[in-house]
């Protein structure tokens, strides 16, 4: 999901990475903290003061944010789910599963331990400032604690929002499919309940940018936007599994594909194949030997006048184990490789002999 994160370090096992978007809200929220948030809540202090309070509350608010993740992945860790990463990006921070929770229980305890985490660092954070308040602390310190407790307090409310894939919506999930047995139609219905909420906290962003309120009202756009299409793709993610389980490339392969000769040119190629076929990803064979495949990005790099006076045989993609799959290959584990490779037309290969081609599109 993120292939642009960087990895920092790793905490006890788990790998902590930071998209390059995390820099606009890090700035964002500096900003913000250091000329509107401190000097209302704490007057009179100088201007280094307040970006000193804005960068630590920065630093605090993200530190509480991996900890939250880290609840998460502590408890999938212990109960056997594998962890891939922990990412922090522009939406705030994200543990990603190897896989799906595989009971319902599972579910419940993993979504539930970021929230308490948070209440925890809330509790923690508050009685820090009550301390140095009656202690006679540096104010600045004193602030910056209640601002972290607050900010805490916060992330975990909202976060219990019942809308998937938020923790909340994870939690209802996890309620549904206990109560119903089908994994899912909860996940459906939490969907539903994650778009819904979506749709609301889009419609407030539109009303706070009528009240000239621009940056909150884009703020909740985007994480509106967000929570929309991550509750789609979800539920989508999901029907996949489903629907996929227990099948193999061999069984939903296009058997017996059309192909073409290295002999064939490229004008011959492109009118008696693709364009009478309506195929972009042609397997090269001959005397049944498989050879290579054909498709659209390699008449893109050659100009139309030489197509024909170019063979097939001068220009195809030879064999690559990034475009051959096995046909017994479970389809879950082919829609991986398309997650992770961006490849989306496979030649089905077994014994040195083509069997199929499936692409993506078959599958969808």
């Amino acid at each position: 999901m993120f292939s642009n994160a960087v990895k920092l370090f790793s905490i006890n096992g788990f790998d902590i990475k930071v998209d390059p978007s995390w820099l606009i809200i890090a700035s964002l929220i500096t900003w913000s903290l250091s000329q509107q948030y401190f000097p209302e809540v704490w007057p009179d202090a100088s201007t280094t003061t307040y970006w000193t309070m804005g960068l630590v509350g920065m630093i605090g608010f993200f530190a509480s944010l991996l900890l939250h993740e880290l609840g998460h992945s502590a408890v999938a860790r212990n109960l056997g789910v594998p962890i891939k990463s922990i990412t922090l990006f522009i939406f705030g921070g994200m543990a990603e599963l190897g896989t799906e929770p595989t009971s319902a229980r599972d579910e419940f305890w993993i979504a539930l331990a970021g929230p308490v985490t948070s209440l925890a660092l809330a509790l923690g954070f508050w009685t820090l400032a009550q301390a140095a308040w009656l202690t006679a602390s540096s104010a600045a310190f004193v602030e910056v604690a209640s601002y972290l407790a607050l900010i805490n307090l916060v992330l975990a409310l909202f976060n219990m929002m019942p809308a998937f894939p938020m923790d909340g919506g994870r939690v209802l999930r996890a309620y549904l499919w206990h109560r119903n047995g089908d994994v899912l139609a909860a996940t459906q219905i939490a969907a539903r309940s994650g778009t819904f909420f979506a749709y609301v906290l889009m419609g407030l962003g539109v009303l706070a940018l009528f009240q000239g309120l621009y940056v909150t009202g884009m703020w909740q756009l985007m994480i509106g936007g967000f929570v929309l299409i991550a509750a789609r793709s979800s539920y989508t993610s999901k029907l996949a599994q489903t629907v996929f389980e227990h099948k193999t490339v061999g069984a939903l392969m296009a058997r017996d594909p059309v192909t073409v000769g290295p002999d064939m040119t490229l004008s011959a190629f492109v009118n008696q194949i693709m364009l009478r076929h309506g195929v972009s990803f042609v397997p090269v064979l001959e005397n049944n030997i498989l050879l290579g495949h054909m498709d659209q990005s390699v008449l893109a790099g050659i100009d139309r006048e030489h197509w024909a006076n170019t063979r097939v045989g001068d220009v195809f993609v030879g064999l690559e184990e990034d475009t051959m799959v096995a046909p017994d290959m479970p389809v879950l584990e082919l829609l991986d490789v398309i997650s992770k490779t961006g490849h989306r037309k496979f030649m089905v290969v077994a014994d040195h002999q083509l069997r199929g081609v499936i692409t993506l599109a078959d599958l969808t």
